[in-house]
């Protein structure tokens, strides 16, 4: 009848020690996390469990449009050509500096019919994988575009490095198109707390309700809503905070925010959120 009770203060025990262990290491500085050292193996495979599962566990209610029309495999090609092959490569075409750079290093995807579904490149694409530097394209390739580059993912396995420079050769990328909520009557503020991370304006700003590493190359935006003016130059409204947001050097020539690229829709939602900050 003993037993139980000495089993569990030995469970604790035991957790208390891996949890100690665990603590260690991440204070000791150990670990080595220079890009130049590989992570060691039985991290990686972790990594990679926890990644196949993840992936699958979102994707699963996903549904996969036709991927089989020829003009959406050309398009897809384009799209991978200009936005893929620095980091993944193609048949053919070598990695850049980057991507041959990155640990963990971002393969060819030949191979990625053998690993993963449609519906969960679909969603690799769309969402990216945090602590890999795989981007989240949401926000740069509407839904249409990210179907294309599974379509033609679907088709490399079967191209020759000539048949890869015949789709890609002498063809302009696609212009990207505004996303498919462009014409959203209300703001997100939810979609504007993610749009403020892709859009990368944490890399400069520390805002809350944001992981960063506490930056302190712009000024905190805790309590923006408050403040009367924006950049000393415009009134704090919406429409200015917008208009901030897309266009800071029309605003004030000399600041130091360069413009981001933000679309409309994004910039509302990104206004939307960052008017909760009081």
């Amino acid at each position: 009848m003993k037993a139980a009770p000495a089993l569990s203060i030995a469970a604790v025990l035991l957790t208390a020690l891996a949890a100690g262990a665990g603590l260690l290491v991440i204070y000791s500085g150990v670990y080595n996390v220079a890009a130049t050292s590989q992570h060691l193996q039985p991290v990686y495979s972790l990594l990679e469990i926890a990644l196949r599962h993840s992936v699958r566990l979102r994707a699963r209610q996903i549904e996969t449009p036709a991927l089989d029309e020829p003009e959406r495999i050309q398009r897809g090609a384009l799209l991978f050509h200009g936005k893929c092959v620095q980091c993944h490569g193609a048949p053919g075409v070598a990695q850049g500096d980057i991507g041959k750079s990155m640990q963990p290093l971002p393969g060819p995807l030949v191979d990625a019919m053998q690993r993963w579904r449609p519906r969960e490149i679909y969603w690799i694409t769309r969402h990216g994988i945090k602590m890999t530097g795989m981007p989240a394209w949401e926000f740069r390739l509407d839904d249409a575009q990210l179907w294309d580059v599974v379509a033609f993912v679907q088709r490399l396995p079967g191209l020759t490095p000539q048949d890869y420079a015949q789709a890609t050769r002498g063809a302009a990328l696609p212009t990207n198109p505004a996303p498919a909520d462009e014409q959203r009557l209300l703001p997100s503020a939810e979609r504007g707390r993610l749009a403020l991370t892709q859009y990368a304006c944490n890399a400069c700003h520390t805002i809350p309700g944001i992981t960063g590493s506490s930056p302190q190359v712009g000024p905190p935006l805790k309590g923006l809503a408050s403040r009367r003016v924006i950049a000393g130059k415009l009134i704090n409204t919406p429409d200015n905070l917008v208009k901030w947001l897309r266009h800071p050097k029309a605003v004030k020539p000399l600041t130091a925010m360069p413009d981001m690229g933000v679309s409309e829709a994004d910039a509302r939602d990104m206004a939307a959120y960052l008017s909760t900050l009081h």
